[in-house]
């Protein structure tokens, strides 16, 4: 618990039995935490087990996809406030308290992964991959920078934190079951002019296995080139819709 508000952590797995009973162990240390869900992805290998022994709570999503299993998380969590993270140990659980903290003044917390002070020796952030992202994250920034005037420098962070009640306002506005949910959580919270701000995380190697959205030049280009037609679609559509809200929850105030 955090300031008397439940929080709950979602880590989205897809065959990461060689790392997720030591994320979980890791992330277990972090008194906030109230709850770690683990979100089974068509595993076929240990993961949903080797989870539950480290004490998560494991919850299954039949669509493939890092965004249905964020999505599906994300409505079984049981906290008022949510942090997500990926299942490779490439996140530090001591940064929990820094994402909680910063959202007691915001909605939305996006960990940004390009700041270089921040990244260890052998992180997955070479130079493509880290101006990809730097660029993505502009292109958002130049198309909300009215009224919103967002600063990013990061669209493929997962480590992040929001609340319920952001959750709840934006889920309908968000399509994509791929890799492109990211950008589209970001651009549907400036949608709904959710207060949303950056701050740096620090990023490690994998602890084990491969990146299914980053591997290789290939896949690094299809993935930007979704985000980018998400991130344009959610800006020219919402402004064709008067960025009406979504649902009943978006009318709740967030500072």
């Amino acid at each position: 618990m955090y300031r008397d508000r439940t929080v709950s952590l979602v880590i989205p797995a897809y065959n990461e039995e060689e790392t997720i009973g030591d994320v979980v162990s890791e992330f277990r240390t972090v008194p906030h935490l109230d709850e770690i869900v683990v979100v089974d992805n068509n595993c076929s290998d240990r993961t949903a087990e080797i989870a539950t022994a480290a004490g998560a709570r494991v919850v299954q999503e039949s669509r493939p996809g890092y965004g249905a299993a964020l999505r599906r998380g994300m409505d079984e969590a049981r906290g008022d406030l949510l942090v997500l993270t990926e299942a490779d140990g490439s996140f530090a659980a001591r940064d929990v308290e820094k994402l909680l903290i910063y959202l007691e003044d915001a909605a939305m917390v996006m960990g940004t992964r390009t700041t270089r002070q921040m990244l260890e020796q052998g992180a997955n952030m070479r130079f493509l991959l880290r101006w990809g992202n730097v660029f993505m994250a502009k292109y958002i920034q130049l198309m909300w920078m009215r009224p919103m005037e967002p600063r990013f420098t990061d669209v493929g962070c997962t480590f992040r934190a929001l609340t319920r009640d952001t959750w709840l306002a934006i889920r309908d506005r968000i399509k994509s079951t791929g890799p492109a949910f990211s950008p589209e959580m970001m651009c549907a919270a400036l949608l709904e002019k959710r207060r949303t701000i950056e701050i740096p995380l620090t990023y490690r190697p994998r602890a084990g296995g491969e990146s299914k959205h980053s591997d290789s030049f290939g896949r690094q280009a299809r993935t930007a080139w979704m985000m980018f037609k998400a991130i344009t679609r959610k800006r020219f559509g919402g402004i064709l819709r008067g960025n009406s809200p979504s649902s009943p929850a978006a009318a709740v105030g967030e500072r």
